[in-house]
């Protein structure tokens, strides 16, 4: 199988990754998708990170609905923070059957020589990366790797529904209506 790899840290979940995964999944070979719960970003100071955990269970109840997409929380178990290639070596040695395909955003693109080990993903593996805030990908969107799809834009973000939030303000259609329902039990 081909599995697309939509690596994030969820927190939360919400529609923009879903259509953004949809689409793709639409738009490509892909057999499946599989969001990948990073514990910890190591380009992102984890001061607002809600619990492992809790990210995990939103997107399963996010993605419920479509059985093509999978959580994946494949980092809890691995070293912190998270390196992309380190998870893609060990999906590769738990699933030897499956190629595993990178799906990123064009802004993650631009700032791609910050990975650890991009030369590596680069040689390696495929990447799917969709159009965000009009950012091209710089360089390295020229790489063979590299397919870019212009797909639906939503200026959705986790860090704009974690402030609603924080505001008092309503989420409904940000994030879907079971991922709501977590955070306001969170809340309780």
């Amino acid at each position: 199988m081909r599995i697309g790899l939509f690596f994030g840290s969820y927190n939360p979940i919400h529609q923009g990754h879903l259509i953004v995964a949809q689409f793709i999944l639409n738009q490509t070979d892909l057999s499946e998708i599989w969001f990948v719960v990073s514990p910890q970003n190591p380009l992102k100071s984890g001061t607002d990170l809600m619990d492992e955990a809790d990210r995990l269970e939103m997107v399963k109840l996010a993605i419920a609905p479509q059985p093509l997409f999978k959580a994946c929380d494949i980092e809890f178990s691995m070293p912190r923070p998270s390196y992309t290639y380190n998870t893609l070596l060990r999906l590769g040695e738990l699933h030897p059957k499956d190629e595993f395909v990178v799906i990123l955003g064009s802004d993650n693109l631009e700032h791609f020589d910050k990975w650890k080990d991009h030369e590596r993903i680069l040689l390696e593996y495929d990447l799917i990366v969709y159009n965000r805030d009009q950012i091209t990908g710089g360089d390295f969107a020229k790489n063979q790797k590299v397919r870019l799809m212009k797909g639906p834009m939503l200026n959705i973000s986790s860090t704009l529904v974690r402030s609603y939030r924080r505001m008092g303000k309503s989420v409904k259609f940000l994030v879907p209506p079971e991922v709501e329902a977590y955070l306001d039990r969170m809340e309780e």
